[in-house]
């Protein structure tokens, strides 16, 4: 609109003007109204972003990490059942109180001992479980091989670990892994589709492909290069498939 054109036309016109341009201020005032709870909806519903960690990380200040917008962590446990993680009791304490919602992951070594007893060692040693906002359940990390172990003994191996956990925590356990691992070790099994989340790991790529034998993924390890404040070097970075009620509900077993 060209204002000294108006201006000519006298104060008849301005007044006409103010009117027009009160209601608009009006119908702006609305329309922000409306916008605004759409606006929190959609971050309600953005995937949260965490991370997994280990004594590699080195010293981490936990701090730093939430506040650059970090929402979940995985932080490593045990290994076999002799390895405790140094760092780990620091970082699952300082995670906990930044508010960061974690929990614990177990490297797995099949071909050394049972799965039953890797599960026993995880769940007393970091990997137990408490509805109290912040902990999620434990997980078992399959990588590395296949342990010597065939296909079906791998099968039994992890329902091993599974049922032990279960049955200590009273939480399933979630399944770390990748879909060419999966396929090569367990031959695509389709046994733990129903009992344990897949937190799968596939780098360099616009989306994960899922294991055959899971129908989805809960959470994804996009990259093992990620860079985060509070953390000096590189770390693994993850998204989780869901919204911040629905990784909520994970933690809670709801």
């Amino acid at each position: 609109m060209d204002l000294s054109v108006t201006r000519k036309k006298g104060k008849k016109a301005f007044g006409k003007l103010a009117k027009v341009v009160l209601s608009l201020a009006v119908a702006a005032t609305a329309t922000v109204a409306i916008a605004a709870p759409a606006s929190a909806d959609t971050s309600a519903k953005a995937n949260p972003i965490g991370i997994d960690v280990s004594h590699y990380q080195g010293s981490i200040n936990w701090k730093s990490v939430k506040s650059a917008g970090i929402d979940f962590a995985w932080i490593k446990a045990t290994e076999g059942t002799t390895y405790k993680d140094p760092k780990f009791g620091t970082n699952y304490t300082g995670a906990y109180h930044a508010g960061v919602i974690r929990g614990a992951y177990h490297f797995a070594r099949p071909g050394s001992s049972s799965g039953s007893a890797q599960a026993s060692f995880f769940a007393k040693s970091g990997g137990a479980w408490s509805a109290d906002n912040l902990t999620l359940p434990g997980v078992l990390d399959l990588e590395a091989g296949c342990h010597g172990l065939n296909q079906s003994q791998m099968r039994s191996w992890i329902l091993d670990f599974y049922n032990t956990y279960k049955s200590k925590t009273s939480r399933d356990v979630v399944i770390y892994t990748t879909a060419s691992w999966w396929s090569s070790c367990t031959g695509n099994w389709t046994g733990m589709s129903a009992r344990s989340p897949l937190w799968v790991a596939h780098w360099g790529v616009n989306s994960p492909k899922v294991p055959s034998g899971f129908p989805t993924w809960t959470a994804w390890q996009w990259t093992d290069n990620g860079r985060v404040s509070g953390i000096s070097g590189a770390v693994d970075r993850n998204h989780f498939n869901g919204s911040k009620d629905r990784l909520l509900a994970l933690a809670n077993n709801k």
